[in-house]
C-alpha cells in the first residue's frame, strides 16, 4: 500500500514532483509483506436514512494482506476479501434485509473484494490507493485516501503499522439499486455511501 513513505520536517516544502522520492531513509524499515489483524481493524460504511439521518454498519469478517515498500510507495499492493454476510449495523432487521435480494444477495455473492492496481504519495503522511472494488459481480475503481498513523513494535513482539482510509462511492454503479419513495419527497436510503477505514496490520514472519 502506498501509505508507508513518510517526509521527514526538513523535507516539508519539496514540491508535489518529488514526493514520491524524497522518502527518509529509516522508512526503508517497513518494506515487508502484512496481514491485517482483523481484531484491531475496523471496516465501516455510512448511509443516509430517510434524509435526516445517517445509519453507520460494519462488516465483522474479512481477511487482508499488503505488500509495503518504504522506500519507493509505488510498489505496494493491498488486497482485502470481506464476508458480506458478516454485516451488522445495530438492527438485526436491517442486517437481514441488507444480507437479502433487495442489496447484497449473500446467498449468491458471498464476498466483496477489493484488489489495489496503483499507489501513490498526497505529501506528508497522505497518500491515495486506486483499486477495483467488486460487489454483486461488478468490478469498478476506487480511490481511497489514508494517512499513515505510524509503525510500532506491540508487548507481544509484533511489528505494527496503522492508518486510516475513507472513501465514497455510488452503490447503483454496483447494481444496489433498491429504494423507497417518502411522502414528503427524497428516498429512503441515499446512493452516496461513505467507507471508512482503521486498519492495524501485522509484519509477517
Amino acid at each position: 500500500m502506498s501509505i508507508f513513505a513518510r517526509k521527514s520536517t526538513a523535507d516539508s516544502d519539496t514540491a508535489t514532483s518529488s514526493v514520491a522520492t524524497a522518502v527518509s531513509p529509516g522508512l526503508a524499515a517497513v518494506t515487508g509483506d502484512y496481514t491485517i489483524d482483523a481484531s484491531h481493524t475496523t471496516i465501516g460504511f455510512v448511509a443516509r436514512h430517510a434524509m435526516v439521518t445517517n445509519v453507520k454498519g460494519s462488516f465483522q469478517d474479512f481477511v487482508g494482506t499488503l505488500h509495503l515498500d518504504g522506500t519507493d510507495p509505488a510498489n505496494s499492493t493491498a488486497s482485502l476479501d470481506i464476508k458480506m454476510d458478516s454485516i451488522e449495523t445495530g438492527s438485526a432487521d436491517r442486517d437481514g434485509h441488507l444480507k437479502s435480494a433487495d442489496f447484497f444477495r449473500t446467498d449468491e455473492f458471498p464476498a466483496m473484494t477489493f484488489r489495489s492496481t496503483k499507489a501513490e504519495s498526497l505529501g506528508g503522511d497522505d497518500y491515495r490507493i486506486t483499486g477495483d472494488l467488486e460487489i454483486l459481480g461488478t468490478t469498478k475503481p476506487i480511490s481511497i485516501d489514508l494517512e499513515f498513523n505510524g509503525a510500532a513494535k506491540d508487548p507481544f513482539g509484533n511489528e505494527r503499522v496503522g492508518f486510516e482510509g475513507k472513501a465514497e462511492i455510488l452503490r447503483s454503479e454496483w447494481g444496489l439499486t433498491w429504494n423507497a419513495a417518502l411522502e414528503t419527497g427524497g428516498v429512503l436510503v441515499s446512493d452516496k455511501i461513505k467507507l471508512n477505514f482503521d486498519i492495524s496490520a501485522i509484519r509477517n514472519a
